[in-house]
C-alpha cells in the first residue's frame, strides 16, 4: 500500500488542481465531495444518514458544503450539495443534518488547513470506538495514525451544540484523526480525497484490532517510518484506489 519513496517528495497540494478561478475550484471541490459521498454509499455506510463529509468553499473560505440530508450518499450529485455558512444558515435553503454542523463548523474553524473532514458510522470503527483506546501499530495502515490520532473522550454521543464541536476539534488538536467515544471516527485532510482517504484505512485499522486483540505491536522506530510515508499524498492514493472501483463513471456525480 505504501507509495515510492518518489511520491512523497510531491507537495499534497498538488493532487488538488492549481485553479486559480475560485468558481472553478468550487466546482472541482463540489464533484470530488460527491465522489467521496457515493464511496461512502457504494462501502455501505451511512445508510441511516449517520456520517457526514465536508469541503471548505475556495471562495468563502468560514463556509463548507455538505450534502443535503435525505439525500442517499450512493445518490449523491453536485445539485445535493449545499453551502453551509458559519451561523449554520444554508445559501439557498434546505436541510442538513444539524450535527453535522456543529462537528464540522469548528473544525474548520479552528484548522485553517483542513479542506476536508469525513466521520461516519461504521461496522468496525462504532463499536472500536467503545473501546476508548488509540489504535495500536500492529498493521500496516494503523502506523499512518501512529502518534497522529487522538480521542475525544466525552459522553455526548450526540452532538447538539457547538460547544461539543469545538471540544472536538480542541481534541483532535494538530493530529489526522480523532476517535470519538461510543460514536465512531473522524478524519480530516488537506484534499477531500486524502480527508476521505484516511477514513477508509482507519476503518481497516478499527477492524484489525477488532479482530486481533492480542497482537504484537509493530515497534515504535518502523512504526513512525511508516507513517512519514503514509501522508496526505498516500492518503490521497487511498481515495483514488476506492473511486475506481466502487464509482468509476465519475460522471453520475453531475446528473
Amino acid at each position: 500500500m505504501a507509495l515510492p519513496a518518489e511520491f512523497h517528495t510531491l507537495d499534497p497540494a498538488a493532487y488538488e488542481p492549481d485553479i486559480a478561478d475560485p468558481v472553478e475550484l468550487r466546482a472541482h471541490r463540489k464533484r470530488r465531495l460527491a465522489l467521496a459521498y457515493r464511496v461512502f454509499g457504494a462501502m455501505g455506510w451511512g445508510s441511516l444518514g449517520d456520517g457526514h463529509i465536508s469541503a471548505r468553499d475556495p471562495g468563502r473560505p468560514d463556509c463548507f458544503w455538505l450534502g443535503r440530508y435525505g439525500v442517499p450518499f450512493r445518490y449523491m450529485t453536485t445539485d445535493d450539495l449545499v453551502l453551509v455558512g458559519p451561523d449554520g444558515s444554508i445559501d439557498g435553503g434546505g436541510h442538513i443534518n444539524m450535527a453535522a454542523y456543529y462537528i464540522h463548523a469548528p473544525l474548520h474553524e479552528g484548522r485553517p488547513d483542513v479542506v476536508s473532514a469525513a466521520h461516519c458510522h461504521t461496522p468496525y470503527g462504532t463499536p472500536f470506538s467503545a473501546s476508548v483506546t488509540k489504535l495500536e501499530p500492529i498493521s500496516q495502515e494503523s502506523c499512518a495514525f501512529f502518534g497522529d490520532h487522538e480521542i475525544f473522550d466525552d459522553e455526548e454521543v450526540n452532538i447538539s451544540s457547538i460547544d461539543g464541536g469545538k471540544r472536538i476539534a480542541e481534541a483532535i488538536g494538530v493530529a489526522r484523526a480523532v476517535i470519538l467515544r461510543n460514536h465512531g471516527l473522524l478524519t480530516v485532510g488537506a484534499t477531500i480525497d486524502a480527508a476521505v482517504g484516511y477514513f477508509l484505512l482507519m476503518e481497516r485499522c478499527a477492524e484489525v484490532q477488532v479482530k486481533a486483540r492480542d497482537a504484537r505491536p509493530i515497534g515504535s522506530d518502523w512504526a513512525r517510518r511508516v507513517h512519514d510515508q503514509f501522508d496526505e499524498v498516500a492518503a490521497w492514493q487511498a481515495f483514488q484506489w476506492a473511486q475506481r472501483t466502487h464509482v468509476p463513471d465519475v460522471t453520475v456525480v453531475e446528473q
